[in-house]
């Protein structure tokens, strides 16, 4: 069962941080009212709106999907950490 609870908590690591990645790259081609780039802003948008009041702009680029995936990846560490040691 913890096996099972770590693969999801990977796939839907995964899934998030490629999805921010996705949006980022669309960000620089495609006009931000395209069906694709809504659909993928109400999945991303409110993970970053909180980063982006907290962190300006740097130069002109937002840096906050960087932020993001950091922490994402905190997070499914402590989580799998955390049932790992459930485990032992």
């Amino acid at each position: 069962m913890i096996g099972f609870l770590v693969y999801l908590i990977d796939i839907v690591a995964n899934a998030l941080e490629l999805i921010v990645v996705v949006d980022a790259v669309l960000s620089f081609f495609m006009h931000p009212l395209h069906p694709v780039r809504v659909a993928l802003g109400r999945i991303v948008r409110p993970m970053l709106a909180p980063i982006q009041r907290a962190l300006p702009p740097l130069g002109g680029f937002d840096l906050s999907p960087i932020v993001l995936i950091f922490l994402i990846e905190i997070v499914r560490s402590v989580l799998v950490h955390f049932l790992v040691s459930l485990a032992w």
